[in-house]
């Protein structure tokens, strides 16, 4: 079956009331966004609280699948015929050709749900569906109806625009549309977590830039270029994402020059944090996200977290607190970016690393020990946001 239209099925959009056209618009937008890379073969329209996607001309179905299915906001995707004769006859004569298309013959149970959206149609739903049914019965032998668990759905909407025939429902990915909820700045390392933490975020329709800390020459060119390929994996679900790369080298040479062993992870995260937001700030961010999971690692204990935090005044979401590794990982793979964050390049938070790092630092301690560094940290960390490099990450 060669079908020249998708139906768009959101779902929390619909409860949006009077601003409910925003969020339509939005993810009008984004459905271009993602089908651009695919040529031009797609025309996107909005008709009364329906979205469709229209093909004119060649496209590969896969792909255009594939595409849809990252976009967040999207709860299903439909293939529709889209027929513009609305008698009961026409109705009828397409419904044959084409459940005998899509069954090619084999034994298969069926049921007709109807939805008559335009109340003028004659016939209530139920009476069209039977009807339909009965037609299909005799032209298609190969079929049985199951009205409890039919192997084929078959949809008929009668709407004003036109009529729907389809029995193909495709997941997508739900959420929100990416631009409907403000901007955060995601911390992005090179490892496993935080791409998922991105994605996590994407799909509640934040709009998305990060900030990777690089240090050179502990960390390799091939280590960047790990994170800017994370990104652009992530720009898949959550559009071009701005990576912020911040020289962080001299600050942890400072820092590991000046403070305690054991409290240097929990304070180079400390200024991470402090440069991240400042970051943001400047970009019009309204929160940072990260991907700390409680108790993982020594700095994403209660104690550390709260460490962390109280450097910031925005907002941070870490949308995988309360998950285990095992989780996150299944959700890396499912998103894509597994497979990279596990190449063996590794990032300045690695390479600093304590031996055996504080995981219940004592806020007033870490405070002290940071005083040290007065005299130059300032400086430094004016020049590595003064030097911060920007890549523009797209899928």
């Amino acid at each position: 079956m060669e079908y020249k239209s998708f139906l768009i099925k959101y779902g929390e959009i619909g409860v949006k009331g009077k601003n409910r056209y925003k969020f339509e618009d939005a993810l009008v937008r984004q459905l271009g966004l993602a089908l651009k890379p695919l040529g031009s073969a797609f025309h996107i329209v909005k008709e009364h609280g329906r979205i469709y996607v229209d093909m004119d001309g060649a496209y590969d179905y896969e792909d255009t699948i594939a595409a849809l299915q990252r976009v967040f906001g999207v709860v299903s995707i439909c293939p529709v015929l889209r027929l513009t004769e609305r008698s009961e006859d026409a109705i009828a004569a397409e419904a044959v050709r084409f459940l005998r298309e899509i069954t090619a013959g084999e034994a298969k149970s069926f049921k007709v749900f109807t939805r008559r959206i335009d109340k003028n149609y004659p016939g209530t739903s139920e009476e069209i569906s039977a009807s339909l049914g009965a037609v299909l019965l005799d032209a298609c032998p190969n079929l049985h109806v199951d009205v409890r668990n039919p192997e084929i759905r078959l949809n008929l909407e009668i709407r004003n625009e036109g009529i729907l025939l389809y029995a193909l429902s495709i997941p997508g990915p739900g959420g929100m549309p990416v631009g409907t909820a403000g901007h955060a700045m995601l911390l992005l390392s090179g490892g496993i977590d935080s791409p998922v933490a991105g994605y996590m975020i994407a799909k509640r329709g934040v709009q998305l830039e990060a900030t990777y800390f690089h240090a050179p020459p502990y960390t390799s060119e091939r280590a960047k270029q790990k994170v800017v390929d994370l990104a652009r994996i992530l720009a898949r679900y959550a559009g071009p994402v701005r990576l912020h790369i911040v020289n962080f080298t001299d600050i942890q040479l400072y820092i590991y020059e000046k403070c305690p062993r054991e409290e240097l992870t929990i304070i180079m995260r400390r200024y991470m944090m402090r440069i991240a937001e400042t970051i943001a700030k400047k970009n019009k961010g309204m929160a940072l996200v990260t991907g700390e999971s409680i108790g993982q690692v020594a700095s994403q204990t209660v104690p550390s977290l709260l460490s962390t935090n109280e450097v910031c005044t925005l907002p941070v979401f870490r949308p995988l607190i309360g998950f285990d590794k095992q989780e996150i990982i299944e959700r890396a793979e499912k998103m894509g970016s597994y497979e990279t964050s596990i190449l063996p390049f590794e990032d300045c938070c690695t390479i600093f690393v304590a031996k055996h790092p504080v995981t219940n630092p004592e806020l007033s301690r870490i405070k002290k020990s940071e005083e040290k560094l007065a005299e130059r940290i300032e400086e430094l960390v004016e020049t590595a946001l003064r030097t911060e490099e920007i890549v523009l990450c797209e899928a």
